[in-house]
């Protein structure tokens, strides 16, 4: 049973929010506290935030295309119609590429950006995928007890870890035998350390909701492109102990940045400071507020 909590304004720790701090104190700012600047209309820079790029919308795509097919299967276990299904992807590329603004049109990187081409990226990833020896596991065995799969849960993934919030949410979890599985999808580069973290969360996040003990939790980095290989990691109590602690020296660093910590409000916007990483703001999302 996923538990829910009542909104609190307080930060809570993910992966993505301490990462975004390490990388750029001003795009963190941007990100997260951006209707307390008064330089720049909230309109703008909400808009920017919005701006996608092709890794990342490759991702999305992916994402939302096997968020599709698992629930599919949900509702039947008849085989699926290969074509149909990578016809149906092709299409949500198109609305896609048609309805999203990308960075790298809007800085004037490219003229456009190329259905055709990205499609062609996201086919092969869902190749791997429906021909891997997962999928045959996921439709033959773990199927038999899918009214428990959790696909993507709502509400951002909160749990509480030692009373800290913190946001770990699931691309996919399932239960088979006296273990809980569960899949995180990636299109991108390997990056083990940044992915043990986010496993963790995951591991934290069943542990608390499902009430289950971490040994039985097995989470997975499943990687779609160029071929399809899988991480697994498993974690038990004194995994889980360490990372409550990382995770509270990384809370308290991100609350040091806060004028109020209870109400989440941050301290002057010059505080913070600008990345000297050409490379990061090469990629940002604000670099025309900066530059």
């Amino acid at each position: 049973m996923i538990k829910w909590f009542d909104f609190t304004p307080i930060l809570g720790w993910s992966v993505s929010r301490y990462d975004k701090f390490n990388l750029c104190k001003r795009q963190y700012y941007y990100d997260y506290y951006a209707k307390y600047d008064k330089v720049y209309p909230i309109q703008k820079i909400k808009a920017l935030k919005k701006l996608t790029s092709i890794p990342l919308e490759m991702g999305n795509i992916v994402h939302q295309v096997v968020k599709v097919l698992l629930e599919r299967l949900l509702k039947s276990e008849e085989a699926i119609d290969e074509s149909q299904f990578i016809d149906f992807a092709k299409r949500k590329t198109q609305e896609h590429c048609n309805s999203k603004t990308f960075s790298e049109v809007y800085y004037k990187e490219i003229n456009r950006v190329d259905a055709e081409v990205l499609f062609g990226e996201i086919h092969h990833a869902l190749n791997n995928f429906l021909s891997s020896k997962r999928y045959d596991w996921l439709t033959e065995k773990a199927i038999s007890n899918k009214l428990n799969w959790i696909i993507e849960p709502s509400r951002f993934g909160e749990t509480r870890l030692e009373g800290m919030k913190i946001y770990c949410k699931v691309d996919f979890l399932f239960p088979v035998n006296d273990y809980i599985y569960i899949i995180d999808w990636k299109t991108g580069k390997r990056d083990e350390e940044k992915y043990k973290k986010q496993l963790l969360g995951y591991t934290c996040w069943a542990s608390y909701h499902l009430e289950k003990d971490p040994n039985k939790i097995i989470p997975t980095i499943a990687y779609l492109r160029p071929s399809y290989e899988e991480v697994h990691m498993k974690f038990n109590e004194y995994d889980i102990q360490d990372f409550a602690i990382q995770i509270k020296e990384e809370t308290e660093e991100m609350y040091s940045w806060c004028r109020n910590i209870e109400e989440n409000i941050p301290q002057d916007k010059d505080k913070f400071i600008k990345t000297t990483n050409n490379k990061i703001c090469n990629y940002c999302n604000y670099r025309e507020l900066c530059r």
